[in-house]
């Protein structure tokens, strides 16, 4: 039998969450029930999904977004209050990993949108090497910007934005998930064609315009579908959990 101590041991040695300066708490956010047979993973610890895995008969869940923020209005009212109420009732312990699970090396929401891309990692770049910069798996280029959002809408099922030339011809590409357009002038400075993300804010389409480099935006929650499941699927195997992914669908 696991418990959820030797869960959270399992997580935190995989990720490593001391390594980074976060933005909320990483690793166990609430604790409930000690066996732990079951994990239920997902990007979102919203409303949904906790009654999802509740549904599921889950005793714990895993994702990369999770209840508290730094910074966040710290009364237990709303959304929060509801979230915390079916959690509680239920006695399910909620896990949350959130820069940790952008950077690892392999079941990472980077390198895990990288496999689904088919690109290959060369280099680290930006604030504590959460950007990836590398180059498709089989050594080939795109001939254009339309030609890599074509193949990125085909591979999320998404649509993206895209600003820059759409002529731009693109071998070196840097990614970052989720909300990481703030990474644009570090992966222009990295020698990028094209940088890949999840959001685009009003300046990175004057800097793409500007330096002839490709800004694209595929959705932040579109992004970071495939790390929670593949670390969470990884760690189920490793201490014999059922594991199963929830997807919640967002359009953002």
């Amino acid at each position: 039998m696991t418990d959820r101590i030797q869960l959270l041991q399992a997580f935190d040695a995989l990720l490593q969450p001391e390594r980074f300066r976060d933005y909320g708490p990483n690793g166990l956010q609430v604790e409930g029930r000690l066996p732990v047979h079951k994990i239920v993973s997902g990007v979102t610890a919203s409303r949904a999904l906790i009654e999802a895995a509740i549904a599921a008969q889950a005793d714990a869940i895993f994702v990369h977004h999770g209840l508290f923020w730094r910074g966040q209005d710290g009364r237990v009212t709303g959304w929060m209050k509801q979230r915390l109420a079916l959690l509680l009732a239920h006695d399910i312990n909620l896990y949350a990993y959130h820069l940790p699970l952008d950077a690892h090396p392999e079941l990472g929401n980077n390198a895990q949108l990288a496999a689904r891309l088919g690109l290959q990692a060369e280099a680290r770049f930006g604030e504590q090497d959460l950007g990836f910069l590398g180059q498709r798996m089989d050594g080939g280029a795109f001939a254009d910007a339309a030609a890599l959002a074509t193949h990125v809408q085909q591979a999320l099922q998404r649509t993206v934005t895209v600003a820059g030339s759409p002529g731009k011809f693109i071998r070196k590409i840097a990614w970052c998930t989720g909300g990481a357009q703030g990474y644009f002038e570090a992966a222009i400075a990295a020698g990028a064609d094209a940088f890949i993300t999840g959001e685009i804010s009003e300046p990175q389409a004057h800097y793409a315009r500007e330096c002839d480099v490709v800004f694209m935006a595929c959705g932040h929650h579109a992004s970071e579908r495939y790390g929670a499941p593949a670390v969470a699927g990884h760690v189920a195997a490793q201490l014999g959990l059922v594991h199963e992914f929830i997807e919640i669908d967002n359009p953002a």
